[in-house]
């Protein structure tokens, strides 16, 4: 495959991306799938596993010692790790339910 090739096929992944990204925030369905992820992430859990690492870790370093960067940098990839994947299926599944009815 050549350059040209594969520089046009990147432009339009972008472009796709963005008429989607458009198309979630237009129709308000970006809105509806973070309030779905809030919820989701709620009941299993997570959010107060990701409270108590942040509280250990201001605890550890010094409530004078932590900023909010430092805070999201010790915590956001156990974060990451930790959302279900059952969260990240039915996310994922509601995402391409809209992207196929586009």
């Amino acid at each position: 495959m050549s350059k040209n090739v594969r520089g046009q096929q990147h432009e339009d992944e972008l472009e796709l991306e963005e008429k989607i990204r458009y198309q979630l925030h237009k129709t308000g369905e970006r809105e509806r799938l973070k309030q779905l992820l809030a919820k989701k992430l709620e009941a299993s859990g997570w959010k107060d596993e990701i409270k108590e690492r942040c509280r250990q870790h201001v605890e550890k370093q010094g409530r004078d010692n932590v900023t909010t960067n430092d805070l999201v940098k010790a915590v956001r990839p156990a974060g990451r790790s930790l959302v279900p994947d059952s969260v990240k299926a039915e996310l994922l599944a509601e995402i391409k339910k809209f992207i196929l009815n586009l």
